[in-house]
Formats: C-alpha cells, structure tokens, sequence
C-alpha cells in the first residue's frame, strides 16, 4: 500500500498557504491593522539539567484584519474580533544551547468578559528553531528535536491608553513549542511573557463603522460529520522506534450549529497506530514470552488501536473553523507499552534484559490520567463557506492530538459534514 508520507515541513507548509488563501480571499475588504509587539519573560525547564537562560525575549509583528467593518453574521457574533498573521523572533537566553525561534503564526483576537479595554488572543502555527537537541554535543536540551514545530499562543492584552491612531497595550500571555510527537524527546518549551504592543490603524481603522442591525435571527441546526485522517509519530527513544510512522484515524461526529458560529458537539474515534502493531508483531522484548505484555500477540491489530468518545467545541469563521476537543479513550492497551519505554530512565535499549536492570516508567497517577484523557486542537478549512446553511460540506485538518495534555500524533484529515435542516430558536 502506498503511503502518503507527511514530513512536519510540507505539514506546516500546506496549513500556511491554506490559511493565507483564506485570508486573502475574506478578509480584503476589512482594515488593516498593525501591531509591533515586544515580549519578555521566562522559560520554564523543560527536563532536569536544563540549560540555564538570561531570560526570553521576542519581537512579534503581526498584520490584523479589523471585523468591526465586517457584515457577516460571525463578525457580529464575535463582536469585531480581529484575525491575522504574526511573524516573531524569540531569543531563549541561551545562544549556544537553545538557540533562536521564527515563528508564523494565524491569530484571533476577541474581547474578553465584555470588556472595552481587555481581549483575548489565540494562535497556533509553526516555529523554525536553530539550535536542538543532540545526544552528544547538545543533550542537555530536550526541550526541542526537529528544527520544525507546533506553536501556540495564549495571551490577555489590555488597552492602557490611545494618542493618535495607535492604540498602547501590555499583555500577559503563555507560549509553547512542541514537534507532537513526530521525535522524541519531546518536553516542549513552555513560556511565560508580559508584553507591550502598539495596534497601529489605517486610514480606513480610523473610520466609524456601519451600523449593522442588531436583530440578528438566533438559528440552530444539528450536523453528522465524519473523518478520516493520517498522522505521524514516534514510539520512543532508541532506533528504530524513534523514525516516524503512521497513525491512522476515523472519527464520526452529531452536534450542533448555533447561529452559524458555534458549533458543539460529541463523538467516537478509531485511531490505528503501526509502531504499536509492529512492537508487538516483531516480537520486541516487553511482548516477549513470559513477558508483561505477551499476551497482546494473540490479537496485534486490536491491541495496537484505540477506540474513544469526545466532546467538541469549535468557532466558525466563514472557510476556517478553530476546534478543540476533549475525550476518554475506552480501549488504548499498547500505550501501556508506551509508557514502560519512555517514562523510566533517560535510556532504555531496545533489548531489554529480563532480570529488570533498567527502571521503566511506573502505571502511577500520572499515567493513569494520560492514559485515560485525549485531547485534539487545530483548525479546519472548509471548502464551502460556512456563512449560510448549507446540507453538505467538505473540510480539510490540521490537529496535533495528545495524551492528558502530552502530544500523541500531529494529523491531516479529511471530512464530510452533513447539516439538517435549519431552525430558529
């Protein structure tokens, strides 16, 4: 069988065009905004003999688009958030050892707790790093493994005062870097900034905007979706559980659509993950006869799925919808073996000796929560817009999936989505 092999570059690469042709498309005709932003703050350890930093810093320009100015029912709903693309230099602190970020990232930006002065921003992209983790001349950072990554962004941005057409702000925010699991290790940085920025207005920003009516009519509908999707991930540490292969998915899905915007709703999922059938089918040491985990060579397939429910939450912006989801998995034995590999000591051989020498990762608290918890978070592109009710649709994904908040699987998919009929309410 012929597999589409999706390296993290030409992932990232087709997530930034789509999102792009996107923005291009719908959002031409809102006002511009311009925003420089400075950041500062700390980066927390990400392993036990971390490099030590001087601090993290990150110059940000983003390229905002203003929806007050914006008609469609989303924009109003959202009460004129903004929408764009950040470009950002990060400094960790530390030349030698961590090195330098460049990131791009799509962001949203929205009013927070019907606040004029406070918002909310939220983004996810990609970062290229210069400096990562190398067993022999860099191995104390295991923050990082492949030049290309997930990012995502967390911030609270409050407006101190305006002179001008600019508006002053400072911020509060949280930052992360992650490759989902595509190489191990994989501790991700996590950062904590504060920030001061500037949304600079165009000549258009500055304007009063329309008056749209406010009588929005209030609509409800349900949907069934469906999806199947590819992913990649590692296994664990030592070759060759540490090359990349696949993660196969299907999903189906019944929810509902609010007011075109809001869409929630609950589900299963099947994800099939062939470095777990492999160990298993290879007979590799924890499988072995008289072994823990023997008893998963009676049915290598079964034991190397997953099976789950899930909730969703996900907001419409016309073409992108931006989702999370929360779920239990009911069935995912070979994590177990998962767990063994990678949360013991920093290196387990891939023939392990039975006598018990090396120390393997304990079924603690810890693994008892990943074990049970998924999670999913990334966007949608949908081939229809979705500002009219419409019976059938078509959608493209980008998701990184994790374990209790540990990432699992980054995935492209593909779905289906049926609407019902439309009603008010």
């Amino acid at each position: 069988m012929v597999l589409f092999v999706f390296e993290m570059k030409q992932l990232l690469t087709f997530f930034f065009l789509v999102f792009l042709s996107y923005t291009y498309a719908q959002e031409t005709q809102s006002p511009l905004i311009y925003t420089p932003e400075i950041l500062g703050g700390i980066l927390a350890e990400a392993n036990e003999n971390f490099p030590e930093t001087d601090g993290q810093g990150s110059l940000v320009f983003t390229l905002n688009w203003d929806h007050k100015f914006n008609s469609q029912e989303w924009a109003r709903r959202l009460k004129g958030p903004k929408t764009g693309l950040s470009l950002a230099y990060t400094n960790f602190g530390n030349k030698d050892s961590l090195g330098s970020a460049f990131t791009v990232m799509p962001v949203i930006e929205f009013g927070a707790f019907k606040s004029k002065k406070l918002s909310i921003l939220v983004g996810m992209g990609g970062s290229y790093f210069n400096k990562i983790y190398d067993p022999v001349t860099n191995p104390n950072n295991q923050g990082i493994t492949t030049d290309l990554v997930w990012s995502f962004r967390a911030h609270f941005n409050y407006k101190i005062f305006s002179k001008g057409r600019t508006d002053w702000r400072v911020g509060l925010g949280y930052f992360h870097h992650s490759n989902g699991h595509t190489r191990l290790p994989n501790q991700g940085l996590n950062s904590f900034l504060l920030s001061v920025s500037a949304d600079i207005k165009s000549d258009k920003a500055l304007e009063e905007p329309p008056v749209f009516s406010s009588d929005l009519e209030r609509s409800i509908y349900p949907y069934l979706s469906l999806r199947g999707g590819y992913g990649i991930n590692v296994l664990g540490k030592p070759e060759p559980f540490n090359d990349k292969k696949p993660v196969y998915t299907f999903a189906g899905e019944y929810g509902k659509v609010i007011n075109n915007t809001y869409k929630l709703g609950v589900g299963f999922y099947y994800r099939y993950y062939e470095h777990y059938f492999d160990y298993i089918n290879d007979n590799e040491s924890l499988v072995q006869d008289g072994r823990e985990f023997a008893s998963f060579r009676d049915s290598p397939v079964w034991n190397a799925s997953a099976l789950g429910v899930y909730g969703s939450g996900e907001i419409l912006l016309n073409h992108v919808g931006i989702e999370v989801e929360i779920g239990f998995n009911i069935h995912k034995p070979a994590y177990k073996i998962d767990w063994r590999l990678n949360q013991g000591w920093a290196f387990i051989p891939r023939e392990i000796p039975p006598d018990n020498n090396f120390v393997l990762g304990e079924f603690n608290t810890k693994f008892r929560v990943k074990h049970l918890i998924s999670s999913r978070m990334g966007m949608k592109y949908y081939l229809w817009s979705t500002k009219q009710h419409r019976k059938s649709n078509l959608f493209v994904g980008f998701h990184i999936n994790a374990n209790g908040g540990q990432a699992d699987f980054t995935d492209v998919s593909l779905g289906y989505v049926y609407n019902f009929d439309l009603k008010g309410i």
